[in-house]
Protein backbone atom coordinates (compact mmCIF):
# COMPACT_ATOMS: atom_id res chain seq x y z
CA UNK A 1 0.00 0.00 0.00
CA UNK A 2 1.74 3.18 -1.24
CA UNK A 3 0.90 6.67 -0.57
CA UNK A 4 2.09 9.88 -1.50
CA UNK A 5 2.39 11.17 1.63
CA UNK A 6 6.59 11.45 2.65
CA UNK A 7 5.53 11.95 6.54
CA UNK A 8 3.85 8.88 6.58
CA UNK A 9 6.11 6.93 4.46
CA UNK A 10 8.69 8.02 6.64
CA UNK A 11 7.03 6.44 9.31
CA UNK A 12 6.08 3.35 7.48
CA UNK A 13 9.60 2.88 7.22
CA UNK A 14 11.00 2.84 10.72
CA UNK A 15 12.34 -0.43 11.30
CA UNK A 16 10.63 -0.62 15.28
CA UNK A 17 6.77 -1.76 14.76
CA UNK A 18 7.26 -1.59 10.89
CA UNK A 19 5.04 -5.02 10.83
CA UNK A 20 2.22 -3.98 13.52
CA UNK A 21 2.10 -0.12 12.10
CA UNK A 22 1.92 -1.55 8.29
CA UNK A 23 -1.26 -4.40 9.99
CA UNK A 24 -2.94 -1.46 11.60
CA UNK A 25 -2.37 1.08 8.77
CA UNK A 26 -4.45 -1.21 6.02
CA UNK A 27 -7.39 -1.76 8.90
CA UNK A 28 -7.95 2.02 9.17
CA UNK A 29 -7.55 2.55 5.80
CA UNK A 30 -10.00 0.25 4.76
CA UNK A 31 -12.46 1.54 7.47
CA UNK A 32 -12.73 4.56 5.28
CA UNK A 33 -10.51 7.10 7.21
CA UNK A 34 -8.39 9.59 6.15
CA UNK A 35 -4.73 9.56 6.75
CA UNK A 36 -2.36 12.11 7.66
CA UNK A 37 0.66 12.75 9.86
CA UNK A 38 0.05 14.61 13.54
CA UNK A 39 2.09 15.08 16.47
CA UNK A 40 5.09 12.93 14.79
CA UNK A 41 2.22 9.75 14.59
CA UNK A 42 0.27 8.15 11.98
CA UNK A 43 -3.69 9.71 12.64
CA UNK A 44 -6.46 9.01 10.91
CA UNK A 45 -10.09 10.92 10.88
CA UNK A 46 -13.79 11.02 10.25
CA UNK A 47 -14.40 13.99 7.87
CA UNK A 48 -11.98 15.92 9.66
CA UNK A 49 -12.31 14.58 13.05
CA UNK A 50 -9.72 12.57 14.51
CA UNK A 51 -10.33 8.98 15.05
CA UNK A 52 -7.33 7.08 15.94
CA UNK A 53 -4.05 7.02 16.22
CA UNK A 54 -1.01 4.55 15.79
CA UNK A 55 1.68 4.67 19.04
CA UNK A 56 5.06 3.33 18.38
CA UNK A 57 6.30 2.97 21.97
CA UNK A 58 9.56 1.28 23.46
CA UNK A 59 7.35 -1.79 24.75
CA UNK A 60 4.75 -2.44 22.68
CA UNK A 61 2.40 -0.64 19.63
CA UNK A 62 -0.80 1.26 20.31
CA UNK A 63 -4.27 1.80 18.06
CA UNK A 64 -5.62 4.64 20.19
CA UNK A 65 -9.21 5.90 20.12
CA UNK A 66 -9.42 9.69 20.98
CA UNK A 67 -12.74 9.22 22.05
CA UNK A 68 -11.95 5.80 23.27
CA UNK A 69 -13.81 6.57 27.13
CA UNK A 70 -16.95 6.80 24.83
CA UNK A 71 -16.53 3.08 23.58
CA UNK A 72 -18.56 0.42 24.99
CA UNK A 73 -15.39 -2.37 24.98
CA UNK A 74 -17.24 -5.47 25.75
CA UNK A 75 -13.71 -7.27 25.20
CA UNK A 76 -12.05 -5.09 27.75
CA UNK A 77 -9.37 -4.46 26.23
CA UNK A 78 -9.02 -0.86 26.10
CA UNK A 79 -6.82 0.80 28.70
CA UNK A 80 -6.22 4.34 29.38
CA UNK A 81 -2.15 5.70 28.36
CA UNK A 82 -1.75 7.48 31.75
CA UNK A 83 -3.62 7.89 34.95
CA UNK A 84 -5.29 11.20 34.09
CA UNK A 85 -6.35 9.85 30.25
CA UNK A 86 -9.75 11.82 30.37
CA UNK A 87 -11.02 10.38 27.02
CA UNK A 88 -8.06 8.56 25.29
CA UNK A 89 -8.30 4.17 25.19
CA UNK A 90 -5.76 2.46 23.39
CA UNK A 91 -5.05 -1.46 22.62
CA UNK A 92 -1.26 -2.50 22.95
CA UNK A 93 0.33 -4.94 21.15
CA UNK A 94 3.44 -6.70 21.45
CA UNK A 95 3.44 -8.93 18.21
CA UNK A 96 1.31 -8.80 14.94
CA UNK A 97 -0.31 -11.56 15.49
CA UNK A 98 -2.36 -9.98 18.30
CA UNK A 99 -3.26 -7.43 15.90
CA UNK A 100 -4.36 -10.15 13.75
CA UNK A 101 -6.14 -12.48 16.72
CA UNK A 102 -8.18 -9.35 17.26
CA UNK A 103 -8.90 -8.15 13.64
CA UNK A 104 -12.61 -8.22 13.67
CA UNK A 105 -12.84 -6.89 16.99
CA UNK A 106 -10.66 -4.09 16.12
CA UNK A 107 -12.65 -3.03 12.99
CA UNK A 108 -15.77 -3.06 15.08
CA UNK A 109 -14.54 -0.74 17.44
CA UNK A 110 -12.95 1.29 14.66
CA UNK A 111 -16.82 1.28 13.22
CA UNK A 112 -17.81 2.13 16.84
CA UNK A 113 -15.55 4.54 17.15
CA UNK A 114 -16.79 6.37 13.63
CA UNK A 115 -20.48 6.15 14.73
CA UNK A 116 -19.44 8.19 17.95
CA UNK A 117 -18.16 10.97 15.18
CA UNK A 118 -21.30 10.35 12.74
CA UNK A 119 -23.45 11.38 16.28
CA UNK A 120 -21.47 13.95 17.51
CA UNK A 121 -20.59 12.72 20.80
CA UNK A 122 -18.72 14.13 23.20
CA UNK A 123 -16.58 13.39 25.97
CA UNK A 124 -17.39 14.98 28.91
CA UNK A 125 -13.97 16.51 30.75
CA UNK A 126 -13.40 17.74 34.16
CA UNK A 127 -13.47 21.14 33.95
CA UNK A 128 -9.99 23.09 35.00
CA UNK A 129 -11.72 24.80 38.21
CA UNK A 130 -11.75 21.45 39.60
CA UNK A 131 -8.28 21.26 39.23
CA UNK A 132 -6.87 22.14 42.34
CA UNK A 133 -3.36 24.47 41.88
CA UNK A 134 -0.77 24.30 44.01
CA UNK A 135 -0.09 26.73 46.23
CA UNK A 136 3.08 27.53 45.01
CA UNK A 137 1.87 28.06 41.42
CA UNK A 138 -0.93 30.42 42.54
CA UNK A 139 1.49 32.56 44.43
CA UNK A 140 3.82 32.75 40.91
CA UNK A 141 0.24 33.69 38.89
CA UNK A 142 -0.67 36.03 41.81
CA UNK A 143 2.43 37.80 41.40
CA UNK A 144 2.57 38.07 37.50
CA UNK A 145 0.04 39.43 35.46
CA UNK A 146 1.79 38.41 32.58
CA UNK A 147 2.12 34.83 33.28
CA UNK A 148 -1.47 34.72 34.64
CA UNK A 149 -2.89 35.91 31.10
CA UNK A 150 -0.52 33.54 29.45
CA UNK A 151 -1.60 30.94 31.29
CA UNK A 152 -5.48 31.49 31.13
CA UNK A 153 -4.72 32.30 27.12
CA UNK A 154 -3.55 28.32 26.96
CA UNK A 155 -5.77 25.54 25.82
CA UNK A 156 -7.77 23.78 28.87
CA UNK A 157 -5.27 20.45 28.06
CA UNK A 158 -1.98 22.12 28.33
CA UNK A 159 -3.39 24.18 31.60
CA UNK A 160 -4.40 20.84 32.88
CA UNK A 161 -1.04 19.17 31.80
CA UNK A 162 0.99 22.25 33.62
CA UNK A 163 -1.05 21.77 36.80
CA UNK A 164 -0.83 18.08 36.74
CA UNK A 165 3.14 18.29 36.29
CA UNK A 166 3.55 20.68 39.08
CA UNK A 167 1.04 18.70 41.51
CA UNK A 168 2.81 15.47 40.90
CA UNK A 169 6.10 16.95 42.86
CA UNK A 170 5.99 15.73 47.10
CA UNK A 171 7.79 18.82 47.82
CA UNK A 172 7.52 22.29 48.14
CA UNK A 173 10.82 23.04 46.72
CA UNK A 174 10.38 20.52 43.62
CA UNK A 175 6.73 22.37 42.67
CA UNK A 176 8.80 25.32 42.90
CA UNK A 177 11.67 24.57 41.00
CA UNK A 178 9.18 22.66 38.19
CA UNK A 179 7.31 26.08 37.96
CA UNK A 180 10.56 28.25 37.33
CA UNK A 181 11.44 25.94 34.51
CA UNK A 182 8.31 26.22 32.92
CA UNK A 183 7.50 29.89 33.23
CA UNK A 184 9.37 30.34 29.66
CA UNK A 185 7.25 28.03 28.21
CA UNK A 186 4.07 29.44 29.27
CA UNK A 187 4.39 32.77 28.33
CA UNK A 188 5.68 31.31 25.17
CA UNK A 189 2.61 29.57 24.95
CA UNK A 190 3.83 26.37 24.60
CA UNK A 191 2.63 22.90 26.15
Amino acid sequence: MKTTNPKVEALLSKTEWQEERKKLRAMLLECGLSEDVKWGKLCYSFQGSNVAIIFAMKAYCALGFFKGSLLKDPEGILVAPGEHSQAMRQVRFTHAQEIDALESTLKAYLHEAIEVEKAGLTVEFKEKHELEYPEEFQVALDGNAALKAAFEALTPGRQRGYILHFSGAKQSSTRTSRIEKCVPNILAGKG
